[in-house]
């Protein structure tokens, strides 16, 4: 009886966190998308997003006021959002499947393949004038990297932890061997690289939105649907083999699923560092192990973090420091900080 209700209590205290992520992170969308180098007021604001979503015209309304609102600052804060939530689930995923917590998104090198095929657009663009998709590049890549990954770690003895990590470090090394080199070429335009291995969501428009908001949408509901699976798995494989999962068929689902997530995300924003790191983490050692929470508050947490980071980045940063830059600043000390206070818990 009292472990029933002890579940009960907890399962209330994760809905009432979760409603908490998701009222902040409406707050922080509300107050912030009138906020910036052209001030319009909150009343404004609303009235601006009810009349688009609504699909009503506003005679009433400057032009330009409606173009930043609409155009500008909401596709690039619904970009921070759904960035954020995939990166925290791809953590959540890959801390699960590969039974390490230190893992995070960029563990299989797919961000390195991401990376790659961006600078690859870019140099393109500078050498010939073209006009490729740096974001469909980028996306392209990190899939091919997924299956050089597996390809190469199904060789060297079968899709275990150690083997797709090592392959993972291999193409990550060969991949940031030919990024310098792309650097290299693209000579006194490698600013333009640089900017975007680093990080940002400048510029983001609702194209980059209707990329990454279907795929983490649907990559966390298939997440969530299926993380008794993903439970049973941190198991180790003889446990997870001996409760009637097949192992193999649910490591290679959650290896795509999780890469699908991290190519979307950093397709769209470039190489943002810790938030697929430190949020699943610090839920799981504060909170609880179970896949079924931890999905859904790593989402939501995620996501509040990367809005929040990026309009610190946009409002306080004269030069408009690129977010990736900041989530690592920060990011790195936190994390020694949380590894220093809790020495006995095994990292």
């Amino acid at each position: 009886m009292d472990s029933i209700q002890e579940r009960k209590k907890n399962r209330y205290k994760y809905l009432c966190l979760g409603f908490a992520f998701f009222v902040l992170i409406l707050l922080t969308l509300v107050f912030t998308v009138g906020v910036g180098a052209m001030q319009i007021g909150f009343g404004q604001s609303l009235y601006i997003l009810w009349g688009k979503i609504c699909g009503s015209a506003l005679p009433d309304v400057k032009a330009n006021a409606v173009a930043v609102v609409w155009k500008i600052r909401l596709p690039r804060l619904l970009c921070g959002l759904f960035v954020g939530m995939g990166l925290a689930i791809a953590g959540t995923i890959f801390q699960s499947i590969l039974g390490n917590p230190l893992a995070d998104p960029y563990t299989l090198g797919v961000s390195t393949g991401a990376a790659f095929g961006a600078s690859l657009a870019i140099l393109f663009n500078i050498l010939f004038a073209t006009m490729l998709s740096t974001t469909a590049f980028a996306f392209a890549f990190a899939f091919l990297t997924l299956l050089l990954v597996l390809l190469i770690a199904g060789r060297g003895g079968g899709l275990t932890t150690g083997n797709l990590i090592i392959s993972g470090i291999i193409i990550s090394a060969i991949l940031s061997a030919g990024i310098s080199y792309i650097k290299m070429a693209a000579g006194e335009n490698v600013s333009a690289i640089v900017f975007w291995i680093m990080g940002s969501l400048v510029s983001r428009q609702w194209g980059h939105v209707f990329l990454v908001m279907p795929t983490v949408l649907l990559a966390g509901i298939f997440a969530y649907a299926f993380a008794d699976d993903l439970n049973v798995m941190t198991l180790g494989d003889e446990e997870a083999r001996g409760l009637g999962v097949n192992t193999k068929q649910v490591r290679l689902l959650y290896l795509i699923l999780g890469s699908c997530l991290t190519a979307g995300c950093v397709s769209v924003s470039g190489v943002i560092g810790f938030v697929g790191l430190i949020v699943p983490h610090l839920l799981r050692m504060w909170l609880t192990a179970d896949n079924r929470i931890l999905i859904p508050l790593s989402a939501l947490l995620g996501g509040l973090l990367l809005l929040l980071a990026d309009n610190a980045t946009r409002l306080f940063s004269g030069g408009e420091i690129p977010v990736g830059v900041l989530t690592t600043l920060l990011g790195g000390p936190f994390f020694l900080y949380v590894f220093s206070r809790k020495p006995r818990r095994q990292l």
